[in-house]
């Protein structure tokens, strides 16, 4: 892998290493700093490998915002850095981002309202020049109004099957032994479980889901895969009814996103009122505000991905919260894209 260069954007860099680290290489150095009236500056260095004319760069960078840069500031970064390698003579550029912001407004909704999913995709476009351009990410909000809106190739991994071994343990499908689960796994033969939507946009995901966790579990055709239809009113989420049931189910409610914790707390209720027991809530990325914790204090395990730093021994948790890594599959992807090798194996 001679002519590929890794690049880990700020508060990104620490993954980036340790995916590079998984390929037996290390992150090609780069400038990144910010002008004193707030303008940023980034830019690779050409180290003793050499320089990018003519290379494959993959550039890591997880778009959420933190206390040190809002997502605005990280994007507009990444397309000045795009912009800096495609004058720079790279060949081509994949943006590895485990976290894909502006998914949430991916149609219109309302009169007037803006379709971001699709704007940020177009300005990626525009700053790649003649230069080719690819995507990698995980878990989008809505994979079709996404891939309607991606012009360039891209590759959408999903979590569905590391969730499953993250909760059943056991041996991989190649045997091996999977060291990082959940201490309390789900057993083979476990027949008593509902996969549970938080919305009827997500039940395509749950279902996917729903297979894996069939498959790792020994069983066809035996775990539901249900949504919840919510009803608002004042803009707000009341109540809701789930389409199926689940009393005297364990369910796990699986979803991409974790902000607030309302739905997944309404899910909770909704769940409890009926008679189920929320066993667990899975979500890939997890973006928490000053709420989450309060309205998700029942919930007796919440497992995320570490597309979003976070510590798993997080104030206030109490060893409710698991954290599934997944810079190993990240870097199969980049693997796969590099030697034109299938990704769709990683998904199986």
């Amino acid at each position: 892998m001679k002519d590929i260069r890794i690049f880990g954007m700020e508060g990104s860099r620490c993954y980036a290493s340790r995916v590079a680290r998984f390929l037996g290489l290390r992150l090609t150095p780069t400038i990144e700093k910010t002008f004193p009236d707030g303008e940023p500056y980034i830019k690779s260095v050409a180290d003793e490998v050499g320089n990018v004319r003519g290379c494959d760069c993959y550039i890591i960078c997880s778009l959420f915002s933190n206390t040190m840069q809002s997502v605005n500031d990280k994007f507009l970064k990444l397309l000045f850095f795009v912009g800096s390698l495609e004058d720079a003579s790279a060949e081509r550029v994949t943006l590895v981002c485990p976290y894909l912001a502006y998914q949430r407004q991916d149609r219109k909704t309302e009169s007037r309202a803006g379709i971001y999913t699709k704007y940020s995709a177009m300005l990626c476009e525009a700053m790649r020049g003649d230069m080719r351009l690819r995507l990698i990410t995980m878990d989008a909000h809505n994979l079709a109004a996404f891939q309607s809106s991606v012009r360039y190739p891209v590759d959408h991994l999903e979590g569905k099957n590391l969730f499953a071994d993250y909760l059943c343990g056991g041996t991989d499908r190649n045997g091996h032994a999977i060291e990082e689960h959940i201490p309390e796994t789900l057993k083979v033969g476990e027949s008593d479980l509902v996969v549970l939507s938080p919305d009827a946009g997500g039940l395509a995901r749950a279902k996917f889901f729903r297979a894996a966790l069939e498959r790792r579990l020994d069983l066809r055709n035996k775990i539901e895969a249900l949504a919840l239809d919510k009803e608002r009113s004042d803009g707000e989420v009341k109540a809701g009814h789930i389409s199926g049931t689940v009393e005297g189910k364990k369910v796990v409610i699986y979803d991409d996103v974790i902000a607030s914790g309302s739905t997944i707390q309404l899910c909770f209720e909704t769940v409890k009122k009926r008679g189920g027991e929320v066993w667990a809530v899975c979500a890939t990325h997890f973006l928490p505000t000053k709420t989450t914790q309060d309205k998700l204090s029942e919930v007796p395990r919440v497992i995320i991905t570490n597309t979003i730093p976070i510590s798993s021994d997080a104030e206030g948790w109490e060893g409710r919260l698991f954290v599934v890594k997944t810079e190993e599959m990240f870097a199969e992807a980049i693997r796969c894209t590099y030697y034109g090798g299938s990704i769709s194996e990683l998904l199986k």
